[in-house]
């Protein structure tokens, strides 16, 4: 496979040398190599600038919205502990929906409405609540059987597909539970209050004791971190508390992208990736890439600098500060209009 250019990044040096916030997740850092030494996937810093003046004028739309960062009518919330724990699997869970090519995708009929991918998982947990499936209880979620879960993610049509990987999210299940009991009496806040409000080391302590959390691959011998759904963990209990509560971190500044595969897809349509035409082709034949492969590690890197710089580039333009999570919000709106855009890389992963 060639190589992109001889050298792809000469001109992002400086900013990949420069970490604004301290890197103790240690994303930033070790993803940075990747992007140093990427053949296959590069960063376009030209278009960096025109995407953040599109991002700053969608969050400035959404300063003015009434619309709740945490939408009620698919997400259970009683402001308990029970919701914290229903945070804890929502995200243990929450990987990898597309369906195989040419292929229907999972989708269930929730109140009226066709949901796929996230919200159907979402919506299907907050049935599972409303039908009295204690979902949010560790006991019961430590022996749920196939049976059980396969009740929970029930699609709209018995002749449709089940939902992806399902033995790995009964396994994810099962382990949100028995770790639970085993080292938190049952509940989340717990291990949320044990963190005195550090987002960092919630994510730290949640790759340390729920191995389905661990998000880490290895490039050119070197551990490279990504720490998805963790990461997302600490962002969405945000969310749900409205930052109060079990919601409260005084450090979400420190997080870095949610990198996953449809953020890669918008900042590709709009020209911030670049990738090899060997990588590209394979992409948009929607062939499937190997977990832990150099496309993929590389694909997720570049993801997560690139949009580290939109990041900047949005601080300054808005001057005002931005956190990764919310320009990870605004790509993955704009990837909700992905009609016009090319596919996205497909992995068979259980972390994103």
């Amino acid at each position: 496979m060639s190589d992109l250019s001889p050298d792809p990044f000469s001109c992002l040096q400086k900013e990949l040398s420069r970490l604004e916030q301290p890197d103790a997740l240690g994303v930033l850092s070790s993803t940075r190599e990747v992007v140093r030494q990427a053949r296959l996937v590069q960063i376009e810093p030209a278009r960096i600038e025109a995407l953040a003046r599109l991002l700053a004028a969608h969050a400035g739309e959404a300063a003015g919205s009434a619309a709740p960062a945490w939408p009620a009518q698919y997400h259970f919330f009683d402001g308990t502990e029970r919701t914290v724990n229903w945070v804890l699997l929502l995200d243990a869970l929450n990987f990898c929906f597309w369906g195989e090519k040419d292929q229907p995708r999972w989708q269930i009929e929730y109140r009226g409405e066709i949901l796929n991918g996230y919200w159907a998982e979402a919506a299907s947990l907050r049935r599972a609540v409303e039908e009295g499936r204690p979902v949010w209880d560790a006991e019961y979620l430590s022996k749920i059987d196939q049976e059980e879960l396969a009740a929970v993610f029930r699609g709209n049509s018995p002749a449709g597909p089940d939902i992806p990987l399902f033995e790995e999210r009964l396994r994810n299940a099962r382990e949100v539970g028995q770790v639970l009991l085993a080292r938190f009496e049952g509940q989340f806040s717990h291990l949320v209050e044990q963190v005195q409000q550090s987002g960092v080391e919630l994510v730290l302590a949640l790759v340390e004791h729920f191995p389905s959390f661990r998000d880490v691959a290895t490039y050119d011998g070197q551990e490279v971190r990504f720490f998805k759904r963790a990461q997302i963990c600490v962002a969405d209990l945000h969310s749900a508390f409205s930052g109060q509560a079990w919601g409260a971190f005084t450090d979400l500044d420190q997080l870095t992208i949610f990198a996953d595969y449809k953020l890669p897809q918008v900042l590709r349509h709009h020209g911030v990736l670049v990738y090899a035409p060997e990588l590209a082709a394979r992409v948009d034949h929607q062939e499937q890439l190997s977990p832990g492969s150099a496309e993929e590690v590389e694909i997720r890197a570049a993801t997560v600098w690139a949009s580290e710089l939109l990041r900047r580039a949005v601080a300054r333009q808005r001057e005002q500060a931005v956190t990764a999570a919310e320009i990870d919000q605004l790509l993955w709106n704009l990837g909700q209009e992905a009609g016009a855009m090319r596919p996205y890389h497909r992995v068979r992963t259980l972390f994103y």
